[in-house]
């Protein structure tokens, strides 16, 4: 699909927020063209990503919700640590918790790096691994300075659904 079919097809939408993700959308070279396409017809632009590659490519206005991966995931390892202080207060951190030892480890991230950043710091568990209930009160124990969020895609459309 060419970017302008991209830009064509979401403006049928009538909406003027999009969010670019889906695996690591940075891998796509085109990605800080497609962001700043968007932002030049209104759009507000989030792009998520896995933190694995460098965030400084996005142009300026983008939000950058950054998931950091969790040792449970096997790509802890491949995070750009970097990334961290190339967010802003409008940026998001996002992680996905799937056990007690994923909680204890992003715990101890948010503590040493947002404890008093306005970065916003994001929740979730992973679906079907872990109750919502669990990780809500780990938060509350702590009175960690976070949201707790729900992955909704999950919710909503069925795991192998593509391009929604």
């Amino acid at each position: 699909m060419s970017m302008e079919d991209i830009l064509q097809r979401v403006d049928s939408y009538g909406i003027n927020l999009v969010e670019l993700t889906g695996g690591e959308p940075l891998v796509q070279g085109d990605i800080p063209r497609l962001a700043t396409a968007f932002q030049e017809r209104g759009y507000q632009v989030l792009v998520e990503t896995n933190g694995t590659l460098d965030i400084s490519v996005l142009p300026e206005g983008v939000v950058r919700i950054m998931d950091i991966k969790c040792p449970s995931s096997g790509e802890s390892h491949c995070t750009m640590w970097e990334n961290i202080w190339k967010l802003k207060p409008c940026d998001e951190v996002k992680f996905v918790i799937s056990d007690r030892h994923d909680y204890e480890w992003a715990r101890g991230i948010i503590l040493e790096n947002f404890g008093r950043s306005k970065t916003k710091v994001l929740l979730s568990t992973v679906f079907g691994e872990l109750p919502s209930r669990n990780l809500v009160e780990w938060m509350l124990e702590d009175k960690l300075p976070v949201r707790f969020q729900l992955q909704l895609h999950k919710y909503i459309w069925p795991h192998d659904r593509r391009a929604v």
